[in-house]
C-alpha cells in the first residue's frame, strides 16, 4: 500500500518556533513612527500590543521555545496536523508529479489561525491585559481569537470586513458562540469607520479599514491591547509549528519537496509552511521552489510597490516596508475575506525581492474552479483562501506533465470551507464575479 498519510505523535510536535530573522539575505527595515517617519520606539508598540510580543518582533534568536502551556493546548486543539498526499488529484491530471498537502483544517477551528492566536492570548493574560481587540477578514482570524480568549479568558472584541460578514453569517455565530463581541467593519462604534460609511454606506469594508477600528478601540482602553492574524514577524513565527511539523512528516514519507506552495494575503500560512524550508535554502542547503499564490483582486505581490507604507487604511499603524498597492486601495469584495489585504508581511517582501519566492496571482472564478476539482477528487473543501494555493498545484502540475517531471509538490491547505459555501453557490450557480483592479493609490496620503 502506498504511504499517503503520516501523523506525529503529541509527544513528536516540534517545542520551537523560527525566526527568520536572523537568516534574511537582508536586514528587515525598522517600522516607523507614524508621527514622526523615524524609527519606532518599541516601548510605543507596548500599548498596542502584549510586551512578550514586542520583544519576539524584534528577536535576534532564531529558535523561540513554545510554552508549556501553549503545546498542551496545542494538542487540544488538533496538533500535530496530518500531512496527506493527494492520490486522487494526481490522477485526475494524469500528472507525474507526486502532490502532498498541509492539512490545517483539521484543528478544531478549521485553519491555521489558532496558532498564533493562542500564542498572542496566552501572553496577553500572563501581562494581565483583560481584552484583545482585532480585525478578521472572511472570519477564520476571528473565529481562532475567539476561541483564544475563551481558553485563557479574555474577553474578544472582533471588527469583522462588512463584505464578510454578509456573505458568510455563521462565522458571526461561531465567534459569538465562542463568547466574543463581532461588529461589521466599517462599523459606527469608530471615528474611522464613521469616515469610510459617510463616504459609502455600503462600503464593503476590509482588512486596513478593520485594522483602523480595532487599534482605535485598544488606544481608548488602557486594559485592552491590539491582537494581529497575519503580516508581522511574531504572528509568522507562531505559524511555522506548521513547516516544522511537516518536515519530520515528509521523512517519514521518505520524501522531500521540491516544490513549496502556499496562498497569501499577508502571508502568515504561506510563511507557516514554507519558512522552515526556506531556512535551508538561505543557508545553501537545499534547492527548494517556493510559490506564493494571491488574488488578482488584491495583488500585492505581483502588482504591488516595494516601499513603507501603512499597515491600515486609517493611518493609526507605524509605516512598515513592504510590498503595497496602497492603504486606501479599495479591494473589492472577492470570497476570499481572508487575502483582502493592501500590503504584505516585510519579511516575505523581502524573499520576493530575492527570488527565492515566486508570486503568482488569479481570478476567484479561477481558484473556485480548483477547489471543485480539490473537493471532487480529495473530498475536503478548501476554504477561498487555501483555493488559492490548490490552484497554484495544479498549474505546477499539469507543466510537470508537459515536462515530464517528477515534481514532489508540498502545499498547506490552510483551512476548509464548509462555512464559505456562499462562494461555492455563487461560482456553481454561474454569479461569481471576477475584479480586475484598476488603479492602485500606492503613495496616496504618504
Amino acid at each position: 500500500m502506498e504511504k499517503v498519510k503520516a501523523v506525529l505523535k503529541p509527544e513528536e510536535m516540534p517545542k520551537k518556533w523560527y525566526n527568520i530573522l536572523p537568516d534574511l539575505p537582508e536586514p528587515l527595515a525598522p517600522p516607523l513612527d507614524q508621527e514622526t517617519d523615524k524609527p519606532i520606539n518599541p516601548e510605543k508598540l507596548k500599548r498596542i500590543f502584549a510586551e512578550e510580543l514586542v520583544k519576539q518582533e524584534m528577536s535576534s534568536k532564531r529558535f523561540i521555545e513554545i510554552p508549556e502551556e501553549i503545546l498542551e493546548v496545542y494538542i487540544k486543539i488538533g496538533r500535530p496536523t496530518p500531512l496527506f498526499r493527494a492520490t486522487h488529484l494526481e490522477k485526475a491530471l494524469k500528472t507525474p508529479a507526486r502532490i502532498y498537502f498541509k492539512y490545517e483544517g483539521a484543528t478544531i477551528t478549521g485553519s491555521h489561525k489558532i496558532n498564533t492566536a493562542l500564542a498572542q492570548a496566552y501572553y496577553a493574560k500572563n501581562q494581565g491585559i483583560e481584552r484583545l481587540v482585532t480585525e478578521t477578514g472572511a472570519g477564520q482570524w476571528g473565529t481562532a481569537l475567539s476561541l483564544a480568549g475563551a481558553l485563557f479568558g479574555l474577553k474578544i472584541r472582533v471588527y469583522m470586513a462588512r463584505a464578510s460578514y454578509q456573505q458568510k453569517p455563521y462565522r458571526k455565530i461561531l465567534m459569538q458562540t465562542y463568547g466574543a463581541e463581532i461588529y461589521p467593519s466599517p462599523s459606527d462604534r469608530t471615528s474611522i469607520g464613521r469616515k469610510f460609511l459617510a463616504q459609502d454606506p455600503n462600503h464593503p469594508g476590509g482588512l486596513g479599514i478593520a485594522i483602523s477600528e480595532a487599534i482605535e478601540d485598544v488606544l481608548n482602553d488602557e486594559n485592552a491591547r491590539y491582537s494581529l492574524g497575519s503580516v508581522l514577524n511574531h504572528v509568522l513565527m507562531h505559524q511555522t509549528i506548521i513547516g516544522e511539523e511537516a518536515r519530520l512528516q515528509m521523512e517519514l514519507l521518505d520524501e522531500e519537496p521540491t516544490t513549496i506552495v502556499g496562498c497569501v494575503g499577508g502571508g502568515s500560512n504561506f510563511a507557516g509552511l514554507a519558512y522552515p524550508f526556506v531556512r535551508d535554502v538561505l543557508k545553501g542547503k537545499a534547492g527548494y521552489e517556493f510559490y506564493a499564490i494571491e488574488p488578482r483582486a488584491a495583488p500585492s505581490m505581483t502588482r504591488g510597490v516595494y516601499t513603507y507604507d501603512y499597515g491600515d487604511s486609517g493611518r493609526l499603524t507605524p509605516k512598515i516596508k513592504m510590498h503595497t498597492l496602497g492603504h486606501t486601495y479599495y479591494v473589492p469584495p472577492i470570497h476570499a475575506g481572508g487575502l483582502r489585504y493592501h500590503g504584505l508581511a516585510p519579511t516575505l517582501s523581502i524573499l520576493i525581492n530575492h527570488g527565492i519566492v515566486k508570486p503568482k496571482a488569479y481570478h476567484q472564478t479561477e481558484i473556485f474552479e480548483a477547489a471543485v476539482l480539490f473537493a471532487r477528487t480529495e473530498g475536503i473543501v478548501p476554504a477561498p483562501e487555501s483555493a488559492h494555493a490548490v490552484k497554484g498545484v495544479i498549474d505546477l502540475a499539469l507543466k510537470a506533465k508537459e515536462n515530464g517531471e517528477k515534481k514532489v509538490i508540498l502545499f498547506n491547505l490552510s483551512g476548509h470551507g464548509l462555512l464559505d459555501l456562499k462562494g461555492y453557490e455563487d461560482f456553481l450557480e454561474g454569479r461569481l464575479n471576477d475584479y480586475e483592479p484598476k488603479e492602485f493609490p500606492i503613495l496616496e496620503g504618504s
